[in-house]
C-alpha cells in the first residue's frame, strides 16, 4: 500500500472522526494545509511567493469597505447575524435564509420621477438599441429620447446590460412600452424593475405599458418581485381583471388609445391582432401594437413689428404670446392674441413603432381604419392630414419582404422606413463590445479554455450588399444598425444621423492592440500552448486489494489524476460558463449560467439569468447555440433570484419553436417550489413545453425511495450513500437542516408538500433521460442562502476502457449561492469539479455573512475539505468588473471563471497552471506592485 501523509490519513478517519473535525470549526479556516510545496519554481511559485507577499492589502480593503452604503445595513443586520453565530458553527444571516429580510419589500410604493418639461429648445431623436442585433435573440429597444425625458420601447433580454456599455442611464427612463407580451420582447423587464427597486434609498420605479396580455406577465412575475416594483404596470385593450391598471375610458377614442399626452410628446398605440379565418380566438401574446409618437408642433416665428402695430411695447408680453397666451393691448383696447404676431406653425415631427410579426397580422394592418390620417394619400379632411416623419418596422424579414407589406409602406409617401427586423449584416458587430474585446484577448492568451467567438469565426458578411438590397426594393429604407439616430429636434438636423454608430472591428485589430500594450503576452499564449503539447499529470499505478472497490476520493496528491480521468477523451463532457457575475449584469459578466455539454449524449443548463439564450449564441454562433438548445435534456435553477432564472423562458420558448413539428417529450426543468408558480403564470401567456420537478423530489432520499417502489420517505437522508448527511446530521450540532435547528424553519417552511404520485412519474422521466446522458445521478440538497435554495451534484455513469477495466464516472458539484454549509461539504465529497459561488473577496466577510454568499477563501476552503479535484470560483460581485481579488497561495488547485470559458473534462489536469497568466491580462486592473510582480514572473519563467 502506498505510503500515505498524516494530513491525508485524515480523509481515510471513520465518519465519526471526519464528522467531529469538519464542524464546529469554521470553513474559514481549512481543514487541510493547503501550503503548497516549493518544489519548484513555476509561474504560479513565483507570484505566490512574489514581493506582494510583503504588502498586507487587506487591512487596507477594510478600510474602505466601512466607509461603503453597506454601513448603513450593517445596525439592521447586526441583531440576526449574532443570534445565527450562537447557534452555528459559521456566520450568516438568519433573517435572510428565511425569507424574512428587509429588502424593496419595506418600500409600500416606489417613487414615480416628476420632471420639469422644457418643450422649448429640446433635443430630441429616437435612436436604435441594438439588444439582440447581433444575437438574434430578442427584439431591439427603441429610446425616445428628450432633454428630460427618455422612452424605451421593448425590454428585452439585456437591456441592462447594453445600457450599462454605452451609459444610458436607467433613471433617467420614466416609461417603457411593450409593442408585444413575449419573451422577445420582455424578457428584461424583470430584472429592470428589480434595478431600479434598489437605486437609492427610496428606489424607483417607471410606467410600463403594454396591451392586456401583460397582466399574465405581472401575474407570473409576483412569484419573485415584490409587488411595489411592479405598481405602475398599465394595460390597455380589451382584458379580463388583473391587477395591472387599466386606463380610463377617457384616454380611449374611435382611432387610437392615447398613453401619454404631455408637453413633450403624445404617445398612443393602436392594437394589431391576427386575422383568424377560423373565427378561433386570439391567444394570449398575439396582440401586437403599433406606437405613434407626436412631438407637438413647432411654434411660428414672432414677428415684433406686428406687436408693435397692435399696440404692445416690448416686455414681458411679448414671452406671453410665444407661450400661447393672449394679452391686452398697451394702447389699444384689443386683445391681442398668438395668431396676431406669430408666424405659421410647423407640425411637428411624427415616429411610428411597428411589431407585425406574422402575416395574418398584416391583413389587420391593411384595414386599420385609425392609420387613414397617417397615409400621403389621406382623402378625408386636410386639416385632420399627418405627415408621418420616420417608421421603425420591428416585424421580421419574413414579414416586411411580402408584397403586402411592400405596398402598405408605400402609403407613407417620403417616409424614412428604418428595418429593425433581424438583419444578418448585424451579426458580425458585437453589441457588446467590452466583452468581446475581453473575450478575444482571452482567446489569443489560451484558445483551449477560450474558443473563438461564434460570431467572428462565421465568413464576413458582405454589408455593402445587404445596404443596396435594403435600397433596391419596392420602398427606400435602411437597415437598422446599433446606436443608429433619427434627430427629431432642432428640425434643421431632421433625419438619419449615423455618428454613434460603432465601427466593426475585427479580431485581428485587437489582438494587435494588445500585443502593443502588453507584449509579455506572446511569450505568456507560448508557454500556455506547451501545456497541452507536454505530458500530462501522471496517475500513480497503486496495487488494489481484493474486494477493494476503486474510490473516487480523496485525491492522493495535486499531480495525480482521479481514476475518472483515465482515457477520457473530449467529447465526454465540456462546461461553458456563460455568466460568471452576481446580482445584475455588467459589461464583462453575465448573470449565472451554466451549460453542461454532454456532446452527442445532450446537455444540461444550471441556472439560466438573463442573457443566457444570447451568451450561448456568442459562445456557439447563431446556429449552434439553436442547437445546443434542441438537444438540452434538464433545466436545473438553484433558487427563486431574478439572476439565476430570468433568462429561462426565452430559452424554453425558443425550444418550443425549433421543435414545432418534431416529435419530442417536454423539457424538464427542475427547481424550487416558486420557479413553479412563475412557470405556471408564465404559461397563461404562452406555452413552454416544459415539466416542472421541484428539487425536493430529486435529493438523495426521495431517490431511494423511488428506487424502492414508492415507500413514504421517513429520513431526509439515507445511511451509506454518497450523498448522505447521515453523520453530520447525527454526529454533529452543526447541521443547519437537522431537527431542533435554527435553519430547520427554513427546510419545513411553506412549499409544494410531497406528493409521490405526482413526483414519481417526473422521476421516472428524469431516471430516462440521465440514463441515456449516460449519468448515473443528479442529487439537489438545500444550502444556505435564501428560503428553497439548493445546490447541485452530477455523477456520470460508470464506463470500461479498452481493457475492460472498469473506470468511475466524474461527478460534478455547483454550490449554487449559499454560505458555507455541511450539506455542500459532504456533497462535494470526493467530486472531480466544484464549482462554486465566491461574490466576495476575503475581506468582506460582514457582507458575505449579511447577504448570505461566499468569499473566495471559504469556496476553496469548502472544495479542500470535500477533497475535490478541481475548484471553479464564480458568481463574482460585479464591484469586480474584470477579475477578482483573490490570494494566489491558496489557487493551487483552482481556477477563476471568465464568461464563454470552456472547460474541457481532459484540460482538468492544467487547468489551475493557467490562471496566473489571466492576470497578466489584467494587470492594470491591480495593485501597481503586485502587476509588476506579474510581468516579472512572466519574464521570469521564460
Amino acid at each position: 500500500m502506498p505510503f500515505i501523509t498524516p494530513n491525508l490519513r485524515l480523509l481515510f478517519s471513520s465518519s465519526s472522526s471526519s464528522s467531529s473535525s469538519l464542524f464546529p470549526l469554521k470553513l474559514s479556516v481549512p481543514l487541510l494545509p493547503t501550503k503548497p510545496t516549493n518544489r519548484h519554481r513555476s509561474l504560479f511559485t513565483i507570484l505566490s511567493y512574489s514581493k506582494r507577499q510583503r504588502c498586507t492589502p487587506f487591512p487596507q480593503q477594510n478600510q474602505r469597505r466601512n466607509r461603503s452604503t453597506f454601513k448603513k445595513e450593517k445596525d439592521k443586520e447586526d441583531h440576526s447575524m449574532e443570534e445565527s453565530a450562537k447557534e452555528s458553527s459559521f456566520g450568516f444571516n438568519k433573517r435572510r435564509a428565511e425569507g424574512r429580510d428587509k429588502d424593496v419589500h419595506d418600500k409600500k410604493k416606489l417613487q414615480l420621477k416628476v420632471r420639469k418639461l422644457n418643450p422649448i429648445n429640446t433635443l430630441s431623436y429616437v435612436q436604435i438599441l441594438g439588444t439582440g442585433m447581433d444575437t438574434q435573440d430578442t427584439s431591439p429597444s427603441i429610446l425616445l429620447f428628450f432633454d428630460n425625458q427618455r422612452f424605451i420601447f421593448n425590454a428585452g433580454e439585456g437591456l441592462q446590460r447594453f445600457c450599462t456599455e454605452h451609459k444610458i442611464k436607467l433613471s433617467k427612463v420614466d416609461h417603457i412600452f411593450l409593442s408585444r407580451v413575449s419573451s422577445e420582447t420582455a424578457g428584461g423587464l424583470p430584472g429592470l424593475l428589480l434595478t431600479l427597486a434598489g437605486i437609492g434609498d427610496e428606489g424607483l420605479s417607471v410606467n410600463v405599458w403594454g396591451p392586456s396580455d401583460l397582466k399574465y406577465l405581472v401575474d407570473a412575475m409576483k412569484s419573485f418581485i415584490p409587488h411595489a416594483a411592479m405598481v405602475h404596470t398599465h394595460c390597455f385593450g380589451p382584458a379580463p381583471s388583473s391587477d395591472a391598471s387599466p386606463l380610463p375610458d377617457s384616454a380611449k377614442s374611435a382611432n387610437h388609445i392615447i398613453l401619454v399626452d404631455n408637453e413633450l410628446a403624445k404617445i398612443s398605440a393602436i392594437l394589431l391582432k391576427p386575422s383568424c379565418s377560423d373565427g378561433s380566438p386570439v391567444k394570449p401574446g398575439e396582440t401586437s401594437v403599433i406606437y405613434v409618437c407626436e412631438l407637438p408642433e413647432i411654434t411660428g416665428k414672432f414677428d415684433p413689428k406686428k406687436a408693435v402695430a397692435l399696440g404692445l411695447k416690448p416686455g414681458p408680453k411679448y414671452r406671453e404670446l410665444q407661450s400661447g397666451k393672449s394679452v391686452k393691448s398697451d394702447t389699444l383696447d384689443i386683445m391681442v392674441h398668438p395668431s396676431d404676431v406669430l408666424g405659421p406653425s410647423l407640425p411637428g415631427p411624427i415616429v411610428l413603432l411597428v411589431d407585425c410579426p406574422t402575416e395574418s397580422h398584416v391583413l389587420e394592418l391593411l384595414s386599420a381604419e385609425s392609420l387613414n390620417s397617417f397615409y400621403a394619400d389621406f382623402l378625408g379632411d386636410p386639416q385632420c392630414a399627418k405627415t408621418v416623419n420616420c417608421i421603425i418596422h420591428l416585424s421580421p424579414v419574413s414579414v416586411t419582404g411580402t408584397s403586402n407589406y411592400q405596398k402598405w409602406m408605400k402609403r407613407f409617401g417620403s417616409a424614412q422606413h428604418i428595418m429593425a427586423g433581424h438583419e444578418m449584416k448585424n451579426v458580425e458587430i458585437p453589441i457588446l463590445k467590452a466583452s468581446a474585446r475581453i473575450t478575444t484577448r482571452l482567446n489569443y492568451l489560451c484558445p483551449q479554455l477560450f474558443p473563438a467567438s461564434g460570431f467572428w469565426s462565421l465568413p464576413h458578411f458582405n454589408t455593402s450588399a445587404a445596404e443596396s438590397s435594403a435600397s433596391e426594393g419596392p420602398v427606400p429604407s435602411i437597415c437598422a444598425e446599433n446606436l443608429l439616430k433619427f434627430t427629431l429636434r432642432p428640425l434643421a438636423n431632421l433625419g438619419i444621423d449615423r455618428t454613434n454608430i460603432p465601427s466593426l472591428e475585427a479580431p485581428s485589430e485587437i489582438t494587435n492592440e494588445l500585443l502593443s500594450e502588453v507584449p509579455e503576452v506572446v511569450d505568456a499564449a507560448h508557454q500556455i500552448s506547451q501545456f497541452w503539447q507536454g505530458p500530462r499529470e501522471l496517475k500513480d499505478d497503486c496495487p488494489m486489494l481484493d474486494n477493494e472497490v476503486m474510490i473516487e476520493e480523496p485525491w492522493l496528491g495535486e499531480n495525480r489524476l482521479p481514476n475518472c480521468l483515465d482515457n477520457v477523451r473530449r467529447d465526454d463532457l465540456e462546461i461553458v460558463l456563460l455568466g460568471t457575475g452576481s446580482s445584475q449584469p455588467s459589461k464583462y459578466r453575465n448573470v449565472s449560467s451554466i451549460y453542461v455539454n454532454l456532446f452527442s449524449k445532450g446537455s444540461l443548463l444550471l441556472d439560466c439569468g438573463e442573457g443566457t439564450l444570447g451568451q450561448l449564441k456568442r459562445r456557439y454562433g447563431v446556429e449552434g447555440a439553436d442547437s445546443a438548445v434542441r438537444k438540452l435534456r434538464c433545466i436545473w435553477i438553484s433558487h427563486i433570484h431574478a439572476d439565476h432564472h430570468a433568462g429561462l423562458a426565452r430559452i424554453l420558448a425558443l425550444r418550443r419553436d425549433l421543435l414545432k413539428g418534431v416529435p419530442h417529450e417536454p423539457l424538464l426543468v427542475v427547481g424550487p417550489g416558486p420557479l413553479r408558480r412563475y412557470l405556471d403564470a408564465y404559461e397563461r401567456l404562452e406555452d413552454l413545453d416544459m415539466q416542472f420537478l421541484h428539487c425536493r423530489y430529486t435529493r438523495e432520499a426521495s431517490w431511494n425511495d423511488f428506487e424502492g417502489n414508492g415507500e413514504p420517505v421517513k429520513n431526509l437522508s439515507t445511511p451509506g450513500s454518497p450523498f448522505s448527511t447521515e453523520g453530520l446530521i447525527n454526529k454533529t450540532e452543526a447541521n443547519l437542516f437537522a431537527k431542533g435547528s435554527c435553519m430547520q424553519s427554513v427546510w419545513k417552511g411553506p412549499g409544494i408538500p410531497v406528493d409521490n404520485n405526482v413526483a414519481f412519474p417526473l422521476l421516472k422521466n428524469l431516471k430516462k433521460v440521465l440514463n441515456e446522458a449516460g449519468l448515473e445521478t443528479l442529487i439537489s440538497f438545500p444550502v444556505v442562502h435564501c428560503p428553497q435554495a439548493f445546490g447541485f451534484a452530477l455523477k456520470a455513469a460508470e464506463r470500461s476502457n479498452s481493457v475492460g477495466k472498469v473506470i468511475p464516472g466524474w461527478k460534478i458539484v455547483y454550490s449554487g449561492d449559499t454560505r458555507p454549509c455541511p450539506e455542500l461539504v459532504e456533497a462535494s465529497r470526493g467530486a472531480t469539479v466544484l464549482i462554486h459561488e465566491a461574490t466576495f473577496e476575503d475581506g468582506m466577510m460582514e457582507e458575505a455573512i449579511a447577504k448570505n454568499h461566499s468569499t473566495t477563501k471559504e469556496a476553496i476552503d469548502v472544495g479542500s475539505s470535500a477533497g475535490v479535484y478541481r475548484i471553479i470560483l464564480t458568481h463574482f460581485s460585479q464591484r469586480y468588473p474584470k477579475i477578482p481579488v483573490v490570494d494566489e497561495t491558496h489557487m493551487h488547485k483552482t481556477c477563476i471563471a471568465f464568461d464563454l470559458m470552456s472547460i474541457n473534462l481532459a484540460d482538468l489536469p492544467i487547468l489551475p497552471k493557467v490562471l496566473p497568466y489571466f492576470k497578466l491580462l489584467f494587470k492594470d486592473e491591480m495593485p501597481v506592485d503586485e502587476s509588476d510582480d506579474v510581468v516579472d514572473a512572466v519574464s521570469a519563467v521564460s
